[in-house]
């Protein structure tokens, strides 16, 4: 999208540019330093211990603790679902097409999937036509999603875990901004001098303006851009099925 805008940063010499730089960085670094400090008291966070769920994957049910892959931490981003519809939704489906290497965790002991009140076959039908490329869940016949903070009907979640042999605790959740820490997209956007442009935020007279979520991408657009058929109109379908 090209923005034209009505104004422009101030123009300024060298100096004067590195001075302001220099007092936005002290900011910077405060922020560096409380996020050090939320990420100190979030380790030492209580936790609370979970029922047994059942919940089903590609192959059929798997109880929540297998979920884990032999690894001792989990975290799960809970995608909303509409029943019967053919795009689900684009804030969840733009996210999660984010995270396309996660081998990375495999260091820390941990692993990172989707759960969706979907049933697994429409899931994995959705996943394969917007071409994503983490592990999806269904908690369709599962109380896990909505215990978690993203039951039938409801928005989207993250949850975190950690097992210990077959014993699974609840370590921390977030929904609504409270994800946008896991996104390298806001970050990225954030940096620029326009920034996001949506009209709730606090930018100088002038600056290019457009409504909340216009610049993001839909799913249909994911799909177009990494679904496997490279169209702008896939339909959802797939014809194995998860067999208990």
């Amino acid at each position: 999208m090209n923005a034209t805008p009505t104004a422009l940063p101030p123009v300024v010499d060298q100096d004067t540019w590195r001075r302001h730089l220099a007092d936005l960085r002290v900011r910077e670094k405060a922020a560096t330093r409380e996020l050090d400090a939320i990420a100190a008291q979030r380790r030492r966070l209580p936790m609370v211990e979970l029922p047994e769920y059942t919940l089903v994957g590609e192959d059929g049910p798997v109880r929540f603790a297998e979920v884990f892959d032999g690894r001792s931490q989990l975290i799960t981003y809970h995608h909303m679902w509409f029943p019967g519809e053919q795009w689900q939704c684009g804030g969840c489906t733009g996210f999660t097409s984010q995270f396309t290497r996660l081998d990375f965790l495999d260091a820390y002991d941990a692993r990172f999937v989707v759960v969706t009140q979907g049933p697994i076959d429409e899931a994995l039908a959705y996943r394969d036509t917007v071409g994503n490329r983490m592990t999806w869940y269904s908690t369709a016949d599962s109380p896990f999603g909505a215990d978690m903070g993203a039951g039938p009907g409801e928005g989207f979640a993250v949850n975190v875990f950690l097992r210990d042999g077959d014993t699974v605790y609840r370590t921390w959740h977030t929904d609504g901004r409270g994800t946008e820490q896991l996104s390298h997209t806001f970050p990225l956007i954030d940096l620029l001098p326009w920034g996001r442009q949506e009209e709730w935020q606090d930018s100088p007279e002038g600056w290019p303006r457009q409504g909340t979520y216009a610049g993001w991408l839909d799913s249909p657009d994911i799909a177009r851009l990494y679904g496997p058929e490279g169209t702008s109109d896939p339909t959802p379908v797939r014809t194995t099925r998860a067999t208990a």
